[in-house]
């Protein structure tokens, strides 16, 4: 499997100076091979980054632009889907922890910081709440696949209803049985509904 090189994301900020860097970043295939959980599986995205370095701080802005592949919510093929917008992280130097995701605590011994996993989650959040494919360009195979399963899983369901109706009915007459009549003791069991003989042992 491909690795995409992770070095290009590592930004040394020690040896920059006060003030606004500019770096950019082509995003293939490879970015997202190394994401064992990523829901973007391919994709070609352009991001600009600029570092804001200042005294206490630094201050990245995000901006990406491109296609990536995403499986559709309907079929489940994998289809593209344009994301487009801007993020803003402030780096803080420090040594307490933040509960604001938009800050990231720099400790004194780091000396780079890595956007990776950054860039990947910017990605994430762009994505819409649902995606699928436009009317007629899913997966009619996989749709008619899907169909017949959850047709078949509601009469699987009907039928269990339906079995666990006349169990608690059964259930209700034996039981009803039992308080109306005292002589059954006397049939024999292997006529004897074995529920009916599991009731009377409780009534004993």
């Amino acid at each position: 499997m491909a690795k995409s090189d992770d070095k290009q994301f590592i930004i040394p900020f020690v040896g920059l100076k006060q003030g606004r860097h500019e770096f950019s970043f082509d995003i293939t295939d490879t970015f997202f091979e190394t994401f064992e959980y990523s829901i973007i599986q391919e994709g070609e995205v352009h991001v600009d980054f600029t570092l804001d370095k200042k005294d206490t701080m630094m201050v990245g802005e995000f901006q990406l632009d491109g296609v990536v592949k995403t499986p559709c919510g309907r079929c489940n093929d994998t289809m593209d889907v344009t994301i487009e917008g801007s993020f803003r992280l402030v780096y803080k130097f420090g040594t307490e922890d933040e509960e604001d995701e938009s800050i990231v605590i720099v400790y004194p011994e780091e000396f780079e910081i890595n956007i990776k996993h950054s860039i990947l989650e910017f990605m994430t959040v762009l994505l819409p709440s649902r995606t699928v494919h436009e009317e007629g360009e899913c997966n009619q195979e996989m749709l008619d696949y899907l169909e017949q399963y959850m047709v078949n899983s509601i009469e699987d369901d009907e039928d269990d209803d339906f079995d666990d109706e006349y169990d608690d009915e059964d259930f209700n007459e034996l039981e009803d049985e039992g308080v109306e009549d005292e002589n059954d003791a006397d049939m024999n069991d292997e006529d004897v509904d074995p529920r009916w003989a599991a009731l009377k042992n409780l009534k004993r």
